[in-house]
Formats: structure tokens, sequence, C-alpha cells
């Protein structure tokens, strides 16, 4: 390895030491049906989002919390702190498509229609919430 791209490696190992992400890999729903839930996530307070996902419908909202609550043991792994005290929020989440399965179904006259099933990768990242003191200086 160069000398370069071991430099631009140890600073990126670096910043993932301050990031508290989760990242579920080959999920085997739509992305589109995955970001639907992600939109509903996306800036909450952890424990909000999670009873968001809990109590929805939908069959993604289950790997969806599963990646949740990894993403906030990763944070008490790395920091050593509760999550109840932190203040933790969802900081981002995306959804890109992953690969497609390509399957063939029969149609009339000899033909055949072409099936693809999807897949995505996620990624969560949680963050602690900045508590700005600004009533505080207001009354120093």
């Amino acid at each position: 390895m160069g000398v370069r791209k071991k430099n631009a490696a140890d600073a990126r190992k670096e910043a993932n030491k301050s990031n508290y992400f989760a990242v579920l890999k080959n999920c085997p729903t739509s992305p589109r049906k995955m970001r639907l839930l992600a939109d509903l996530i996306r800036g909450k307070e952890v424990f909000w989002a999670l009873n968001i996902l809990k109590f929805n419908p939908k069959e993604a909202s289950v790997r969806l919390e599963k990646l949740l609550t990894s993403a906030i043991s990763n944070f008490e792994a790395k920091t050593g702190q509760k999550s109840e005290d932190s203040n933790l929020i969802v900081k981002e989440v995306f959804v890109d498509s992953a690969l497609q399965m390509k399957r063939l179904r029969t149609a009339p006259q000899g033909r055949a229609n072409r099936i693809r099933k999807r897949s995505n990768h996620v990624t969560l990242s949680v963050d602690s919430k900045k508590i700005e003191n600004n009533k505080q200086e207001e009354t120093n």
C-alpha cells in the first residue's frame, strides 16, 4: 500500500472512531419501501424512532428496528455512556440499492417477463443531541 493511501485510510479510521453507526447490507426489500421508513425516523430522538418502528405494520420496520438498536449499542460500546443519559438522535439514514436478482416469469404466447427482485443497503448513524446553553448565558 502506498503512503498516500495509508494516510487516507488512517484518517478515515480515526474519523470513524467518533461516528456511531450501523450498516445493514443486502436486505431483501426494495429500496423504495425502505426509504419510506427511513424518512419517518430521520432526525427523531432514538427512543421515539424505536416506538415508530415497533408499531409500524410494514415488514421492513423490523429490520430497521434491529439496525437502530445495533447503532445504539455501538454508541454505548464506544463511549461507555448510557443511551438514556446522552440524548441520542438519529443523525442520518440513507438507503442505497444493492444487487438485483433477475428472474423470468412465463407470459402468454410463449413470451417471458422479467422480474427484478431488489435489495438494498442501509446505513444508520446516531449522535448525541447538542444542548445549547443560550438560556444559561443570558441569565449570567
